[in-house]
């Protein structure tokens, strides 16, 4: 039964996109071979609204079968990277030839020395994606940082009871009014060497709280003794998949090296486990990400790589 290709075209498609990726991802034994419902969500209501990454209608592409199935789904994400999410019955060279073809004319950007044409981000084990990936002329962009550690870890286990820096208190977000603070640690934390008065406000986080997987009592800080907040971590939680995921995770620079990420990870995984969650996930770059990562039990992964277009 072939698929064709076809845009996307009104908020339905959406829905059932996110449908779709959670029927892969449980088809898959909740193995990442395909993105979750909330980084569909996270792109759309975060990437898309606030940074500009793109639009649904322009970048992402359907693979319906004649009976209004969908096979296949392909988007991007940063500007030049790819994703393929293919339901595994419908797996074949043939299709993902023509997904890549379909990224290669449609997602590229302009190469610089700094980022290739396009990305495609591929598991390590998936020997049949990167044979068609050679044979188009593509290789392993292998940079410093450049692959995504897809971690998990399950919940059945104990989970550490850590103190908290002297200090410190770790809750979830309250009311409106945390909502400046929560947006300015996030930039804070990512934007460390930037001056302050390079900081453009708070008024994009309400766009994060509109995503549908959004949960408050799960959005936690942790609270520095004068107020501000050091740190945080956006928590997914999927009923469907029973899965939850930390995205993000970040750390003031001021407020580092006192182990408040992992007081915040613990807290959030016993709140996990508390509504359900048998499985959580968050993604690593770094070497200091793995190794903080791998202390809290994420010692479970899937490799991503990213595979470009030879020169």
């Amino acid at each position: 039964m072939k698929a064709v290709m076809r845009r996307f075209e009104r908020d339905n498609d959406y829905w059932r996109i996110r449908d779709f990726l959670r029927e892969v991802f449980l088809i898959n034994g909740r193995r990442e071979l395909s993105w979750q419902a909330y980084r569909f969500d996270y792109w759309r209501w975060h990437g898309i609204l606030n940074m500009k990454d793109g639009t649904l209608e322009t970048d992402v592409f359907i693979w319906e079968t004649p009976d209004g199935g969908m096979a296949a789904v392909l988007n991007r994400e940063a500007p030049g990277s790819a994703f393929l999410q293919v339901h595994p019955e419908f797996r074949s060279a043939e299709l993902e030839d023509e997904m890549i073809g379909v990224a290669e004319d449609h997602l590229s950007i302009p190469p610089s020395e700094r980022r290739p044409a396009l990305r495609i981000w591929t598991n390590a084990e998936d020997g049949l994606r990167q044979d068609v990936l050679k044979k188009r002329g593509y290789v392993i962009w292998d940079r410093p940082d450049s692959k995504e550690y897809a971690r998990w870890r399950p919940l059945d286990g104990p989970i550490p009871e850590v103190p908290v820096a002297e200090g410190y208190t770790v809750r979830a977000l309250g009311g409106d009014d945390d909502i400046p603070a929560r947006a300015f640690v996030s930039w804070r934390a990512f934007h460390p060497d930037e001056s302050p008065e390079d900081y453009r406000g708070w008024e994009w986080y309400p766009n994060v709280q509109r995503a549908p997987l959004y949960r408050r009592d799960l959005d936690l800080v942790a609270v520095a003794p004068g107020g501000e907040f050091a740190t945080f971590s956006t928590i997914w939680f999927d009923d469907v998949t029973r899965t939850g995921a930390f995205e993000p995770v970040g750390t003031a620079p001021e407020h580092q090296r006192r182990g408040l990420a992992r007081a915040v990870l613990y807290e959030g995984l016993r709140r996990l486990r508390w509504i359900g969650a048998t499985r959580a996930y968050v993604g690593s770059y770094t070497p200091g990400a793995h190794g903080a990562y791998e202390a809290a039990g994420f010692d479970r992964y899937e490799l991503l790589e990213p595979w470009m277009k030879a020169v």
